[in-house]
């Protein structure tokens, strides 16, 4: 008898190709910051104020090896009084093999950062229920959104720059 089933994940015979990775070397809190000045009894439902930032850069040694830092910041007011600032700079390190040029920045500034994401927002939620308030529980990130948005307000920019020398 004989086993005829085919592999999961056939590679192609003699292209000498791999398919392109992503490995996740480490991830780890880069900053954090918690301030609570105007702790007391709330007695309406808080405005939050958030804040989202995703940066990436080569990491010295090269090898595609990348940094990718993924900012949260949160500010909840109520009336005039400020009630909590939180910061949070998360932080990974990544891998990527075999990977296209054109396809470097979209998986540094999607697939990274969405992978990053769900253990900044644990982070906040554990450091503003330690601040005495409810966890504040970040609403899921459209990375890709994100993404198309940053690019779209840099092509803006650079058309308005590219006018304004003309």
């Amino acid at each position: 008898m004989t086993d005829a089933s085919t592999p999961e994940n056939p590679q192609p015979q003699g292209t000498g190709q791999q398919a392109p990775s992503m490995r996740v070397l480490g991830q780890y809190v880069k900053d954090l910051s918690f301030e609570n000045p105007g702790h007391g009894p709330v007695q309406a439902q808080p405005n939050i104020d958030l804040g989202i930032d995703v940066g990436a850069t080569p990491h010295a040694d090269g090898n595609g090896l990348f940094e990718v830092s993924l900012k949260l910041s949160a500010k909840a007011t109520s009336e005039q009084t400020v009630l909590f600032l939180c910061e949070l700079e998360y932080a990974g390190l990544f891998q990527l093999q075999t990977v296209q040029q054109n396809q470097i920045e979209p998986m540094l500034l999607i697939e990274c950062p969405r992978l990053l994401f769900p253990f900044a927002r644990r982070i906040i939620a554990e450091i503003t229920r330690e601040g005495g308030f409810p966890p504040l529980l970040i609403d899921p990130v459209d990375f890709v959104q994100l993404y198309q948005a940053q690019y779209q307000r840099a092509a803006e920019q650079s058309a308005q720059n590219g006018t304004g020398q003309a």
